[in-house]
């Protein structure tokens, strides 16, 4: 479920990720599809009517796109200023009738509405964990029951738990997160990554989706 490995005129995605380089991040990830644990929740409701949608973390718009095209309304929130203006500029997006952005990070962000879907690709682990337990009540908090999470976590073993401004969980850490929740998707990865330049990361991540029990 990781991105594909680059070519060497791109560089590698996780060294933008590691220092937190989001407008290098973005460049280098420009042209993905949408996550696949978005895609698995979106299947998940089945012949539901698209509601209200957050895509937090949204960066420049690979989710928040998907989720526009199949008819949500979507609160579309990212740290970086930068993300928000790439989502703009996505064909048809500036003045879309169904999309509000907001600029937020992660540790300032105290409310949110009510919705059927959060999306939350690759994001939350770069919460500083002093704010992780408030800001995860924040995000299961807005998602109303019978509404979905998906999106990542990252795992104990990931080269980036070293790093003292990332949140890290085990599995067993990871699944007691999800306490009034149905686990429709839990898929643990860890494997070994090397780019073109030999930098080398430890990839350990929990993909899930999970809907919230009424």
């Amino acid at each position: 479920m990781a991105d594909q490995p680059k070519t060497p005129s791109q560089p590698s995605s996780f060294i933008y990720g590691a220092t937190r380089d989001w407008p290098g991040y973005f460049d280098a990830v420009a042209g993905k599809p949408p996550r696949e644990t978005l895609l698995e929740a979106l299947n998940r409701f089945n012949d539901e009517s698209p509601a209200d949608a957050i895509d937090l973390g949204c960066g420049e718009g690979r989710d928040t796109q998907e989720l526009l095209d199949r008819g949500w309304n979507v609160l579309a929130i990212d740290g970086s200023q930068t993300g928000i203006d790439k989502l703009r500029q996505r064909p048809g997006l500036a003045d879309h009738p169904r999309l509000t952005t907001r600029v937020s990070s992660f540790e300032e962000l105290t409310d949110l509405p009510k919705v059927r879907l959060l999306n939350a690709s690759f994001c939350i682990p770069f919460c500083i964990p002093e704010h992780f337990d408030r800001f995860w009540n924040t995000i299961t908090d807005a998602i109303e029951p019978g509404g979905r999470f998906s999106g990542q976590l990252f795992g104990d073993r990931d080269s980036w738990a070293a790093i003292p401004d990332r949140s890290h969980h085990t599995r067993p850490e990871a699944e007691a997160l999800f306490t009034g929740f149905d686990l429709e998707m839990f898929d643990e990865e860890e494997r070994d990554k090397q780019d073109f330049q030999g930098l080398a990361k430890r990839w350990h991540v929990f993909h899930i989706v999970a809907r919230k029990r009424a």
